[in-house]
């Protein structure tokens, strides 16, 4: 699992039959200092998360099609949850979303 923010999400009028009724995210890997690490990708969105949301991202596309109960989805990556907050222990929160 990786720690991402979503950037946005894809908007199509065609698209895979699978994927209607399902939002499309573009998510950024993040570092535990909340840093951008690695490139963006596209996430299905189960948690309805939004722009700017730190989110846990599934990035497997076996247990990703399990999720949705679909062998036959073409599918990498599914968002998973929401993150509130990181805490590591004995060191700092390093990311915090206080709403």
């Amino acid at each position: 699992m990786i720690i991402c923010k979503v950037l946005g999400d894809v908007v199509s009028t065609v698209k895979n039959n699978r994927f209607k009724g399902k939002k499309i995210l573009i998510v950024q890997p993040l570092n535990l200092e909340g840093a951008a690490d690695g490139d963006a990708f596209l996430a299905l969105d189960t948690v309805q998360a939004g722009v700017d949301d730190r989110v846990l991202v599934l990035k497997e596309g076996g247990s990703a099609r399990i999720i949705f109960n679909d062998q036959e989805i073409p599918l990498q990556a599914v968002v998973v949850a929401v993150v509130d907050g990181i805490d590591l222990g004995k060191a700092k929160t390093v990311i915090s979303d206080k709403r």
